[in-house]
């Protein structure tokens, strides 16, 4: 279902006796983004409908909500393709659908178990719903009873993956990222010139992102709802990194939190700011499309402190406020302010109309830039055939948050060894003073454990005995760029999963792709 800006783009004329469609859907109670199930016949499931407008579903990211309404949708089919409805649905009919989903060898789009167990998780949440509100007897995914980590006993599903890992974990180098950048969002071609005819669009705003990314170590739905006030501004003293503050909301753990970002990248923000955004703003404003946004904020204060609120008025004039920890990210795309011209969006990321650029909109960017960079890099005879990714790097949102973590580990424990000289017993002060660099890494990603941080990001690298390595470096590392990237070469050759330039992603300048 289209967010309310959306409406005002695409939904240009009603259909016939549907013009106070909206009305109809706030009386009972649809928001945007709520999900709409509907069967082969087109008809609405009302009690479907109830659970995408339950306390328990509308309690995920809008990213989960999104995900786990495209799984609820594929096993409807499944059953729908039995004659069985989805409250009639048995223990045999999750078997069977989980072995046409990962195993039968007439599907052609198998799935692994990370992806299962997301589906699985899917279907408990809607079925633990329905047995709650009476809407089903029994629920048809097995259960079996385990014991946490903490000692604590709970349910898991028992048909859960076993050959799902925890999480798609992959990295890049500093030098890689800078390459992928190059080519994937800048139109380089493999002498490092833009190509002829390159229509970079947006190109700013997206180098901006991705360098945000890199150097904060900020989720895609952090970095991606971001205000513009949110961002750090630089200042006249020279500084390598910036502080900012993630609201309490836009995080996983709901816990505000805060950041460093590095000074370039928060330069490239401004420079965006100040050149694409401000255009885009400039003909959205001449074209009047923020006047016609429903439900708009404006803006009026912004208080400081340890609790900032945002004051606005509606379109109606009337008054309110809300904590900036509170906001979710839709509230945050209905915020504006007054600008020299008129009204423009506090939202820091637009797209080219000048209306908010949705988060899970940056997977697109990431996409066109990883098959620019296999159709930059990659010979013509292997195009399709590098599945270990040799010829051209690859990336995604949260592969830059891996890239961070590993990039800090390094760099901090550098910085401790190196730089500052310690000696063993100083060591130890120092990380009973201020703690590790694990730790120190797992407070930047906002991890609730320090076990999180080691098993989920860093733990394949754990075996390279980096403080051992870091001990041959003859120079101190000033500058966390360049100046590590033949470290970081050392440790991508003897680790799986890093990716790394070498000569067959750097071709001789002339050679054709």
């Amino acid at each position: 279902m289209p967010e309310d800006d959306g409406r005002v783009v695409v939904r240009k004329r009603a259909v016939g006796g549907l013009a106070d469609l909206a009305v109809r859907e706030a009386q009972v109670g649809i928001v945007a983004g709520d999900p709409i199930f509907l069967s082969p016949e087109y008809r609405v499931d009302p009690v479907l409908g109830l659970y995408g407008r339950s306390r328990r579903f509308r309690g995920y990211t809008a990213e989960t909500r999104r995900n786990y309404a495209t799984d609820i949708g594929l096993l409807l089919t499944f059953l729908s393709g039995r004659d069985r409805v989805w409250t009639a649905a048995t223990q045999r009919d999750i078997e069977d659908y989980e072995h046409w989903r990962r195993f039968a060898d007439v599907n052609s789009a198998r799935i692994g178990g990370s992806k299962w167990d997301r589906e699985l998780a899917a279907f408990v949440g809607l079925y633990r719903w329905a047995v709650t509100h009476g809407h089903v007897r029994h629920n048809p995914v097995a259960m079996k009873q385990v014991v946490g980590w903490q000692g604590d006993l709970r349910k898991v599903p028992v048909a859960r993956a076993k050959d799902s890992r925890p999480t798609n974990v992959h990295w890049l180098t500093p030098r890689t990222w800078r390459r992928w950048i190059d080519i994937g969002l800048r139109g380089h071609d493999v002498e490092g010139r833009p190509e002829p005819g390159w229509v970079g669009r947006l190109e700013d705003r997206n180098v901006a992102f991705v360098r945000l990314l890199i150097s904060s170590g900020l989720r895609r739905a952090e970095a991606g709802s971001l205000l513009r006030f949110e961002v750090p501004a630089r200042q006249l003293a020279a500084t390598r990194y910036y502080r900012g503050t993630v609201a309490a909301e836009v995080t996983r753990s709901k816990k505000r939190r805060t950041f460093y970002v590095a000074a370039d990248a928060v330069g490239l923000v401004e420079a965006y700011v100040e050149a694409s955004r401000a255009w885009a703003v400039r003909q959205a404003q001449q074209q009047g499309r923020y006047e016609a946004v429903p439900g708009r904020w404006a803006v009026t204060e912004v208080t400081a402190g340890r609790t900032p609120i945002v004051h606005y008025r509606d379109v109606h004039g009337a008054a309110g406020s809300r904590r900036l920890d509170d906001l979710t990210v839709r509230e945050r795309m209905r915020l504006y302010t007054e600008g020299p011209r008129g009204l423009e969006p506090v939202w820091l990321w637009l797209n080219e109309q000048g209306l908010p650029f949705r988060v899970h909109s940056w997977e697109g960017v990431f996409t066109a830039a990883n098959r620019r960079c296999a159709r930059v890099l990659v010979p013509r005879d292997r195009l399709g055939q590098d599945p270990h990714r040799v010829f051209a790097p690859y990336a995604t949102p949260h592969s830059a948050r891996h890239s961070f973590a590993l990039f800090m580990l390094v760099v901090l424990d550098s910085l401790m060894d190196v730089r500052y000289g310690l000696s063993p017993q100083e060591r130890r002060d120092f990380r009973l003073l201020y703690g590790d660099p694990w730790f120190m890494v797992q407070c930047l990603l906002g991890h609730a454990s320090r076990e999180t941080t080691v098993e989920r990001y860093l733990a394949p690298v754990a075996d390279l005995q980096l403080r051992s390595m870091l001990t041959g470096v003859d120079e101190p590392a000033t500058a966390p760029m360049p100046e590590l990237d033949a470290l970081f070469t050392r440790i991508a050759r003897q680790s799986e999963g890093i990716q790394d330039l070498d000569e067959r992603m750097r071709p001789t300048p002339g050679e054709r792709r």
